[in-house]
């Protein structure tokens, strides 16, 4: 099945969103849509597709759409598009705050309609292979380090970045946050460029995440430390390593006594698995991986951390 698809906002991540669907066998990318008609019409030609500058020119017009405009205006966008009967990727953060969110997670259940969340690195090779290793997790530590970018100015770090990784918490502890404390800096900018947070999950696990845009260098790693293994994930560099007792041993005398089992990873990029399981979504008519809700408790959770945030 061939779905008519179409991508708003073809900035530095939506031209990659663009790609893959003018590339993918079950989508027909019919356009691509930004406000700058000659960034428009740029990513059209390469993709051998047409353009336009007025996203409500595709009601009628397309069946799913991938929505990577600036965060503010996600709601506006998604809303109508909803509306009108068009399934909606919508990257990260999903929504500025919970009332948006629940609004057009509302709308995509009374019209049946498949709204996913981008948060991407669910669909990161070494995530999906380390998550059958993940059972009952005691510490997490996350840290994720990179550059900082003028154009995602407008929101913070946590929204920014750490948004990945409240996410990706979710899914391996399983469980709901009964506390946290968080501090952050401004360094950069005018929201917070570096925050450290520590959560406490209603099973027992602590989980101490780390974000900052002031690095030189992309730096983005999970361990997961378990009474019976420790798991160390690379988001970079998709790597895998678990670290296990040998059979047979108690105790550790030596690191002789240590089993490391590091899985082979396949090699395709987390977006291309995102957006297939977005277009099978649609196609099936079956739940995403990463549905509003699960993108609403990320935004939540992270709207919580900038409340209680320390400066």
């Amino acid at each position: 099945m061939s779905i008519r698809t179409a991508v708003i906002g073809v900035g530095s991540l939506g031209q990659h969103h663009a790609r893959i669907l003018g590339q993918h066998r079950n989508s027909n990318l019919e356009f691509v849509v930004d406000v700058d008609a000659k960034r428009a019409e740029k990513i059209a030609k390469a993709n051998k597709t047409n353009y336009l500058t007025d996203f409500n020119e595709l009601i009628g017009r397309v069946d799913a759409v991938v929505i990577s405009v600036p965060t503010p205006y996600h709601y506006q966008v998604a809303r109508p598009l909803l509306q009108s009967g068009i399934h909606c990727l919508v990257e990260k953060p999903f929504t500025l705050n919970v009332t948006e969110a629940e609004s057009l997670i509302e709308i995509a259940k009374s019209k049946n309609l498949v709204l996913q969340v981008g948060h991407v690195e669910r669909f990161n090779p070494a995530i999906i292979a380390a998550a059958p290793f993940v059972n009952i997790p005691k510490f997490i530590e996350v840290n994720r380090l990179g550059h900082y970018d003028p154009r995602t100015n407008h929101i913070g770090v946590v929204l920014d970045l750490m948004i990945h990784d409240l996410d990706i918490l979710f899914y391996l502890v399983k469980d709901k946050v009964v506390s946290l404390e968080a501090h952050g800096a401004k360094i950069l900018s005018d929201t917070e460029d570096i925050a450290k947070v520590r959560l406490r999950y209603a099973n027992g696990c602590v989980a101490d995440v780390s974000a900052s845009r002031v690095s030189l260098e992309k730096y983005r790693k999970i361990r997961i430390f378990q009474s019976d293994s420790y798991v160390s994930i690379d988001y970079a560099g998709k790597s895998l390593k678990v670290y296990t007792k040998k059979e047979g041993k108690d105790k550790i005398t030596s690191l002789l006594d240590i089993y490391v089992k590091k899985p082979k990873l396949p090699s395709k990029e987390p977006l291309f698995y995102e957006l297939d399981n977005f277009l099978s979504n649609v196609s099936e008519g079956k739940k995403p991986t990463v549905s509003g809700q699960q993108g609403r408790d990320a935004v939540e959770l992270a709207l919580s951390i900038l409340k209680n945030m320390q400066f």
